[in-house]
């Protein structure tokens, strides 16, 4: 229960977490986030860690001076494909193997879930995968599988990192700072969290629906 407490006060308030970062730890910060969202997009197993609402706050705090937006925003783009590429090679290395027991974490159905993403989208499903959690961890390590090449992969790997971390991260330095922001900075946290589930809730309802067809 009180890690349940401590995780969720830890996505509602981003902002002062990373201000105590920033002013504890400087310009490690830069390392801390990165490692962040490479673990977020790198393992199949770590879909849990905030992203699209870490993004958001990270471009708030740099809004603060205290760090560089633009080298920030470069460095977790290039975190987010390193992160991509090694899910990818897992995919194509391991595959299936780590799916054998459906663990916690490793469930099939998530799986399964991108391969319809995969079915609806094609290639695309790289950039729009970015903004919905859980598929966003497990779209590359799909491609790995075999649904994509590696040439094509990473094209559209880049395109998705760029947009996803830019949009994001620019979108929280800009807006971050205005006062409305940050008096209800929490709630807009909350926004962010469930426009990044919306897509995964309608597609909940719509696989109930077609059961009780």
């Amino acid at each position: 229960m009180e890690f349940i407490k401590s995780a969720i006060d830890l996505f509602l308030h981003l902002d002062v977490h990373l201000t105590d970062i920033t002013a504890l730890y400087g310009t490690t910060t830069y390392i801390i986030l990165c490692c962040v969202i490479f673990a977020e997009t790198g393992f199949v197993f770590t879909p849990f860690l905030p992203g699209d609402s870490l993004l958001f706050a990270a471009g708030s705090v740099a809004a603060l001076g205290t760090i560089n937006i633009h080298l920030l925003v470069i460095m977790l783009i290039v975190s987010a494909v390193l992160g991509d590429t090694v899910n990818y090679w897992a995919g194509k290395k391991i595959g299936m193997k780590l799916f054998e027991r459906n663990s916690r974490f490793l469930k099939k159905e998530y799986l399964d879930k991108t391969h319809k993403f995969y079915e609806t989208h094609g290639g695309r499903t790289i950039i729009f995968a970015r903004f919905v959690p859980i598929v966003r961890t497990f779209a590359p390590f799909v491609a790995g599988l075999g649904a994509m090449t590696y040439r094509k992969f990473i094209i559209y790997c880049v395109t998705a990192a760029v947009i996803w971390v830019g949009l994001l991260a620019y979108a929280g330095y800009f807006f971050g700072a205005q006062p409305i922001i940050k008096k209800n900075f929490s709630i807009v946290i909350l926004v962010i969290i469930f426009i990044s589930i919306l897509p995964a809730i309608i597609e909940f309802i719509k696989h109930k629906r077609a059961k009780g067809v």
